[in-house]
C-alpha cells in the first residue's frame, strides 16, 4: 500500500492538471470571440457554430475512446489524444478564415474525447469505491478552474498580446503536461491490458440497451447543454445583452468558476459521506444531481430580471448548481457499472452530454440572431434541465447495468 500512495498521489495531481489544461484550452474560443467576430467579420450564427464544432468530433470520439480506453489502457490513450488537443489549440492562432478555425475546433474535439473516459477508469481502477466522489471532485474541479483561468486571463491577454499569441501561448503551454504524464505511464500501466481483459472489454457496447445507461446519457444532455452554454456564451451574453465592460465581463465569467471548483470539491465529498453512512450509492448521487440541477433552473430568472447585478448573482448560483450536480454524475456512473466497462460507459455518457454541447451554443446563437437577445434560449435551458432531472430520477434504478467478473482496485 505505501508504494502505491505516491503513484495515487501523482496521478490524481495530473489527472486534475490535464483538465485544467483541458477545459483552459478547449475555452480559449470564449473570450476572444467578441475580438474574432469584429477581426474576422464573423456572425453571431457563425460564432455559434465554430463553438459547437468543437462537439462534433468530441461526441463522435467517445464511444471509441472509452472502447479504446478499456482495450489499451487510460495512460496510453489519453497521452496520444493530449497532443493532438494542445496542437490544435496553437494552430488555431494561425487561423485566417472560418473554415480554418472550423478545422481547429474539430481537431482539438477528436483529441479530447478521450480525456473523461481515460479519467473515470483511472480512478475506478486506482481508488477505492468510498474514495470516488471526492477524488472525481478534485479532477472535475480542475477543469472548472481551466476555465475560470481562461476568460479571467483571456481578455487581458488579448487585449496586451492579440488573440493569435493567445491561442500560440495556451497550445505551447499544455505540451509540458506531457512530460511527467509519459515518465510515469509505465508505473500505472507496465503493460496494456492483457487479452482476457481485452475480450471482456468487448461486450461493453450491450450498455447501449440498458436502462441506468439510458437514464445517464440523457440526463447529463441536460447537464451539459446547460454547461456548454456557461463556458460559450456567458462572455458574450455579459458583453452583449448586458453591456458589461472587458473588466466586468472577466469578472462576472470568471468568479462562478472559482467558486463552482469549491462546489464541486464540498458535492464529492458530500456524496461519499452520505454512502458511508449507509444510504445506497445510486440513492445518494442520485439525489445530489437532482438538487443541482434543479438549482441550475436559476438560469430562467436571471435572464429575465432588469438588474444586471442580480443576473450575474443568479447566474453564479445556477453555475453552483451544475456543480453539485458534476462529481456525482461521473460517480454515479462508477456506482452502477462494472470497473472493465467504466471507460465505455463513460464515453456513452459524455456522448449525450455532448449531443447536448454541440446543440446548445449553436440553438442559442440562432435564438440571439433572430430575437436580438439570449431570454428564450435560457429559457429553453431551464426546460431541458427539468427534463434531465426527471431522466436521473426515474430510470436509474440502484442495480448494476451489466455483469462482469471483478477488477482488484490497486492497494
Amino acid at each position: 500500500m505505501t508504494q502505491t500512495r505516491p503513484l495515487r498521489g501523482l496521478l490524481l495531481f495530473l489527472l486534475t492538471l490535464g483538465m485544467f489544461f483541458c477545459y483552459a484550452q478547449r475555452g480559449t474560443l470564449a473570450p476572444a470571440a467578441p475580438f474574432m467576430m469584429g477581426d474576422l467579420h464573423v456572425s453571431a450564427a457563425a460564432m455559434g457554430v465554430l463553438f459547437s464544432a468543437f462537439s462534433w468530433t468530441y461526441l463522435a470520439a467517445q464511444i471509441p475512446a472509452g472502447w479504446l480506453v478499456d482495450r489499451w489502457g487510460f495512460a496510453r490513450v489519453y497521452a496520444g489524444g493530449f497532443a493532438i488537443w494542445a496542437a490544435a489549440t496553437a494552430l488555431t492562432g494561425l487561423s485566417e478564415t472560418t473554415a480554418a478555425i472550423l478545422l481547429t475546433r474539430l481537431l482539438s474535439g477528436l483529441g479530447q474525447g478521450a480525456i473523461f473516459p481515460a479519467s473515470n477508469r483511472a480512478v475506478a481502477t486506482w481508488f477505492k469505491a468510498s474514495q470516488r466522489g471526492a477524488v472525481t471532485g478534485v479532477y472535475i474541479a480542475g477543469n472548472r478552474l481551466g476555465q475560470a483561468a481562461i476568460v479571467a486571463i483571456g481578455p487581458f491577454a488579448i487585449a496586451a498580446f492579440g488573440w493569435r499569441n493567445f491561442f500560440f501561448a495556451a497550445g505551447a503551454a499544455g505540451l509540458v503536461w506531457l512530460i511527467p504524464w509519459l515518465l510515469l505511464t509505465p508505473r500505472w500501466e507496465p503493460e496494456p491490458p492483457s487479452v482476457e481483459t481485452r475480450k471482456v472489454s468487448s461486450g461493453s457496447l450491450r450498455l447501449l440497451a440498458n436502462r441506468n445507461m439510458a437514464g445517464i446519457f440523457f440526463g447529463f444532455f441536460a447537464y451539459d447543454y446547460a454547461w456548454f452554454l456557461y463556458i460559450t456564451w456567458m462572455p458574450g451574453y455579459l458583453r452583449l445583452e448586458r453591456k458589461f465592460s472587458e473588466r466586468e465581463m472577466a469578472i462576472y465569467s470568471a468568479v462562478p468558476l472559482v467558486i463552482v471548483s469549491v462546489v464541486i470539491l464540498l458535492a464529492g465529498m458530500a456524496g461519499d459521506y452520505l454512502v458511508r453512512k449507509g444510504m445506497n450509492e445510486v440513492t445518494a448521487r442520485k439525489g445530489l444531481i437532482c438538487a443541482g440541477l434543479l438549482i441550475a433552473c436559476l438560469i430562467v430568472p436571471a435572464a429575465l430580471v432588469t438588474d444586471n447585478f442580480t443576473s450575474a448573482v443568479l447566474l453564479g448560483i445556477s453555475v453552483a448548481g451544475l456543480g453539485l450536480a458534476a462529481p456525482n454524475a461521473w460517480a454515479l456512473t462508477q456506482a452502477v457499472v462494472p470497473k472493465e466497462f467504466v471507460a465505455t460507459a463513460s464515453g456513452m455518457q459524455n456522448l449525450g452530454g455532448n449531443i447536448g454541447g454541440a446543440l446548445a451554443p449553436a440553438v442559442t446563437g440562432i435564438i440571439v440572431q433572430q430575437t436580438g437577445s439570449f431570454v428564450a434560449g435560457f429559457v429553453l435551458t431551464g426546460v431541458i434541465l427539468v427534463a434531465g432531472i426527471v431522466c436521473y430520477w426515474v430510470l436509474i434504478k440502484p442495480a448494476p447495468v451489466a455483469s462482469a467478473p471483478p477488477t482488484p482496485v490497486h492497494a
